[in-house]
């Protein structure tokens, strides 16, 4: 006998699938349009489309075919005569014919399916790739990156198969039922009607089956996505390193055991109920074959139906249930489709956080000058850069948030060097931000060579631009690619001048592997200090002419701190420098000091002078920088007799143009 389940497109298969995925697609709610935008995104592929339902067409119609020429073969042989001998022959050579063109025609189904699911696979993922890469630094800091990368993978593979499987598998599946049945009922309606009488036997327990399957299914993955959490956390160095510290892998074994036995426990349900589902079609595709051919048998003895007639509808009984199962699910498998259409379409709706404009011009080459015109800045809510499904919380929070900047301004020339002090929260970070346009300013201005930074090529800012942070991040590759990743086409040589003047060229040199060496995890097979002097080498091999120092030695020991400085010194020679402070030695250095304190400039001027004046500069002076790098008392330095220095206290939300600033304030 022949299995029901290999006819219809895997009809009983299908409905499984769709009975698991009906209580997740009954709670998403589709966006108005869905549907044209899919029909928009297929239309690059509507020739490959029409010709693949060609060949899905003509397979089904293959399909019934074969079993109406056998049940021929039947009656030529039965009824005899001098021409049956050739008849025969002749109607096994059509159904060889047929074999081989079904044969050619599903390998070309095939081609042209993986041509079309494998096509919009690359468009989708490149298209939200593309698309996450230009949210705003918030959006990563909001998302679960598990949940974004089952965006670009599960849902992705989910819409690809709206064009693939859901949509030959209706087209086959609706073809060959109305060929199939139109075909036994004419061959004999009381046969075909006892067939179908059947069918409600094996449906109605197979959705009780199935419902169980979406429960237990639902919970796997639940405890999957919790297992991968688990291991993501652990297995990355900093959780690895945790759990060694508190000597608790004994605890984390267990508890990963536990939802490892409750994932086994579902395997075995689910794989029961599934062997049920699958016995029980059979059983039931066997006694509609039974019922056919007693009935049958019992009409071609007296006469009613022939022989063949007989065969043709026990072949064709086959082919019916599997179509039958899944056509009446086809609502959930589209539904199924469209939501993750839907889904993927979600994340391509997010307002990326910088644009470029179509008439953006590039920034100067070389100039580097910087100059804030009071700018106000205020971090986006969470519904305006989020997803709540990203975030897995039920609602985003729209609480719009308060102003990290207030009416700042400065400027920093050529080649000058300008600290940012202040407290936690003051907003230091936000303002270097803001330059390289990492975020966009609420209100007011922010010029990188005169040129407002919303005027000009992303990619001409960047590449003006170099940043320092406390934390470097360092690829899970090579040296090589790391340092490359700042200049592409950059030579060996020009790589090891960027090591030299970074300080960590003999260090790299040292290694079995030299440049080829793969720098772990974000770059966890250096210690802090050497990977602060890659991170540097990379920012020579740039060569912007803007440098950002985001607290680059906060983290450091003496030792590697004096390395890293060193190799500061060289990468700040002739470049302007904005640096936010954290060690006494830098910003003695600075040309000018900014004070910052809840979004405003409060003091600006020299080292010397604001703790001469006795303001907020000099409580942290005393309180953090001294006690950090000086181990003895604070005494004032001795000076020749001169002026009372001359430092801008800046009212709040007051804006002071450069110009009009003292000469101390102004340098």
């Amino acid at each position: 006998m022949s299995n029901p389940m290999a006819g219809g497109g895997m009809g009983g298969w299908s409905m499984l699938r769709s009975m698991r995925n009906r209580d997740e697609i009954s709670t998403h709610q589709l966006k108005r349009g869905t549907a044209k935008r899919i029909v928009a995104f297929a239309r690059p592929y509507r020739r490959d489309i029409v010709v693949f339902l060609v060949t899905v067409v003509i397979a089904a119609v293959i399909g019934v075919a074969t079993p109406l020429l056998a049940g021929d073969v039947i009656d030529a042989i039965a009824g005899g005569g001098d021409d049956a001998g050739a008849t025969v022959v002749r109607l096994a050579l059509i159904i060889a014919v047929l074999a081989v063109a079904d044969a050619l025609f599903s390998l070309a189904q095939r081609w042209y399916s993986a041509r079309i699911g494998e096509g919009i696979i690359l468009d989708l993922r490149t298209r939200v790739y593309d698309h996450v890469q230009r949210m705003p630094l918030q959006f990563f800091t909001r998302t679960q990156t598990g949940a974004l990368v089952s965006r670009l993978n599960n849902d992705v593979l989910g819409a690809q198969r709206a064009f693939t499987s859901t949509l030959s598998g209706v087209v086959s599946n609706v073809i060959q039922l109305v060929l199939t049945a139109g075909a036994m009922l004419v061959l004999s309606w009381q046969i075909t009607v006892l067939a179908l009488v059947l069918l409600p036997i094996f449906i109605i327990p197979a959705r009780r089956v199935g419902r169980r399957l979406a429960e237990i299914t639902r919970e796997s993955y639940n405890l999957d996505a919790k297992m991968n959490a688990t291991m993501t956390e652990r297995f990355n160095v900093s959780g690895a390193l945790l759990v060694k510290l508190f000597g608790s892998p004994d605890v984390e074994a267990a508890r990963f055991a536990g939802r490892a036995e409750r994932v086994r426990d579902i395997g075995i349900q689910s794989a029961m109920y599934s062997r049920t589902f699958f016995v029980a079609m059979l059983l039931v595709a066997s006694l509609a074959q039974a019922l056919t051919y007693g009935l049958g048998g019992w009409l071609a003895v007296t006469g009613a139906v022939s022989a063949g007639t007989v065969v043709k509808l026990a072949l064709l009984l086959t082919r019916l249930y599997g179509p039958l199962t899944a056509l009446s699910n086809v609502r959930v498998d589209v539904m199924s489709a469209l939501v993750s259409f839907d889904r993927v379409f979600e994340v391509l709706d997010l307002r990326p956080g910088i644009d470029e404009k179509p008439d953006a011009v590039p920034v100067p080459r070389g100039n580097g000058r910087v100059e804030f015109r009071d700018v106000r800045f205020r971090y986006p809510s969470a519904a305006e850069v989020s997803l709540a499904s990203l975030e897995e919380v039920a609602a985003l929070d729209r609480t719009v948030n308060e102003p990290v900047l207030k009416g700042v301004s400065f400027a920093v020339e050529p080649g000058q060097m300008v600290a940012l002090v202040g407290p936690s929260g003051a907003g230091k970070s936000t303002l270097s931000m803001l330059i390289s346009r990492i975020y966009d300013v609420s209100d007011g201005q922010v010029l990188v060579g005169g040129v407002d930074v919303r005027d000009a090529t992303l990619a001409s800012l960047r590449d003006e631009i170099g940043v320092v942070t406390q934390d470097s991040h360092l690829f899970h590759e090579t040296i090589r690619e790391n340092l490359r990743y700042a200049k592409p086409d950059a030579t060996d040589d020009e790589i090891w001048a960027a090591l030299a003047g970074a300080q960590v060229a003999d260090l790299v040199r040292a290694l079995p592997d030299g440049l080829d060496t793969t720098v772990g995890e974000r770059g966890y097979r250096f210690s802090g200090g050497e990977k602060q002097r890659i991170a540097i080498a990379r920012l020579l091999l740039k060569a912007p002419s803007i440098v950002i120092l985001d607290e680059a030695t906060a983290h450091l020991d003496s030792e590697s701190e004096a390395a890293v400085q060193r190799a500061l010194s060289v990468a700040l020679t002739g470049r302007t420098a904005l640096v936010i402070a954290h060690r006494l030695s830098t910003v003695r250095e600075a040309d000018q000091i900014l004070v910052l304190d809840e979004g405003r400039i409060v003091e600006r001027g020299r080292h010397d002078e604001l703790v001469a004046v006795g303001g907020l500069y000099a409580e942290l002076y005393r309180t953090q920088f001294a006690v950090t790098d000086s181990p003895a008392p604070y005494a004032e330095p001795e000076r020749p007799e001169q002026p009372e220095p001359v430092v801008t206290t800046v009212p709040v939300g007051t804006y002071v143009a450069q110009e009009a600033l003292p000469p101390a304030a102004a340098n």
